[in-house]
């Protein structure tokens, strides 16, 4: 576990112990996990989001007051400025510092999982019961996941993966016990989650995974270190407003 850009340096570079060749940018507007290998992906990201290949995952920083109307045209205008290939990228917006961005990863015989979260929780929320809900609405992203394995998994494993990883994200808020802002329940996440997972479908890994559920080697990684990186982004970043 670590938070490679919490001493505030608007550039960096972390690399990847667990999966060598795979690096988290960090530029003053953005991080991007870079992997050495395209990803089958599966993600909720306003850009590029849904079932795809994809090289890169950058996780945008933005004012909390920024005005949404289009985000897609905004994440587009940003990667041409940065010079990011448009077509193989996924997109998020975030309103947590990048500097509270924390990092987890492990290597097994059967796989390498990298996990990135950036996390605030100023909109949580308890999903399940009664609460203000609106026909439509986007807001920059308050817990932001970003998992990249070095393995071969079946669509349906990447999908129960994403489970997995929202339970362990549930699992961490409550631990920290973080309420629902409107009616003061334990809350199961924000109102502007979003979670980006891929796989690198290298054939020099034997085993296919088709599960990633709590039960498995591969789910029981993913789960864990989405539990430690939303779990210590969150302390980061109310460490420092006290």
């Amino acid at each position: 576990m670590t938070l490679p850009f919490i001493n505030g340096a608007e550039q960096g570079l972390y690399e990847s112990q667990a999966w060598p060749g795979l690096k988290l940018l960090r530029e003053e507007r953005h991080l991007m996990p870079a992997p050495p290998t395209p990803l089958r992906v599966v993600s909720s990201a306003v850009y590029g989001g849904g079932m795809r290949e994809l090289r890169q995952i950058v996780n945008i920083y933005v004012d909390k007051h920024y005005r949404c109307d289009d985000p897609e045209k905004d994440i587009r205008k940003l990667l041409q400025e940065w010079g990011i290939p448009e077509q193989e990228t996924a997109g998020l917006l975030t309103a947590v510092r990048l500097r509270y961005a924390a990092v987890a990863e492990e290597r097994t015989r059967d796989y390498a999982v990298f996990c990135c979260a950036t996390a605030g929780a100023s909109n949580s929320a308890r999903a399940g019961v009664q609460r203000t809900t609106f026909p439509a609405l986007w807001t920059p992203g308050t817990i932001n996941i970003l998992l990249a394995v070095d393995g071969r998994m079946t669509d349906a494993a990447l999908v129960n993966a994403v489970i997995t990883a929202t339970e362990a994200k549930t699992a961490a808020l409550q631990d920290l016990g973080v309420l629902d802002a409107e009616n003061g329940l334990a809350a199961t996440g924000t109102t502007t989650d979003a979670v980006v997972l891929g796989a690198s479908q290298r054939a020099d890994w034997p085993l296919l995974h088709a599960y990633a559920g709590t039960a498995t080697d591969l789910g029981g990684t993913v789960g864990r270190l989405v539990y430690a990186t939303v779990r210590e982004s969150l302390r980061a970043a109310a460490g420092e407003r006290r």
